[in-house]
């Protein structure tokens, strides 16, 4: 079962997220929140499988939240879910250490298959 941890500051998407991994047979939603501070916090204290990350969050942006995790658990993949384009932010979240990049635009079998490959311990970029 991949445990995911959902932050987003949105708290419409986050369940949107967790509908779509709830209706999966080898995922389930592990854990949410909405707030930067809070979320590194949780991803510290807990063992998680996936963290799906939205870059603007209050408290603390989700580029500081993947850079400090990055220290800590420098194998825990992070999928960065943003409203942003992928030609804006892809290529410098990989390159701060994320394991994906996928848009709030994407379709849910693109989260799903997301998740998986990201928890497989590749990388993840829709064919944008």
């Amino acid at each position: 079962m991949i445990r995911v941890f959902i932050v987003d500051d949105h708290s419409i998407v986050r369940e949107g997220a967790k509908r779509i991994i709830a209706g999966t047979s080898d995922m389930e939603a592990a854990g949410e929140c909405s707030d930067g501070l809070e979320a590194l916090k949780q991803i510290l204290e807990n063992d998680y499988d996936v963290v799906l990350l939205d870059i603007a969050l209050p408290g603390m942006n989700g580029l500081d939240v993947l850079r400090a995790v990055r220290a800590k658990k420098p194998n825990l993949p992070i999928l960065i879910l943003s409203m942003y384009p992928e030609e804006q932010y892809a290529t410098r979240v990989l390159r701060e250490g994320a394991s994906g990049y996928i848009t709030k635009e994407s379709l849910p079998n693109d989260l799903v298959n997301a998740v998986r490959k990201v928890a497989r311990g590749k990388r993840y970029i829709s064919d944008f």
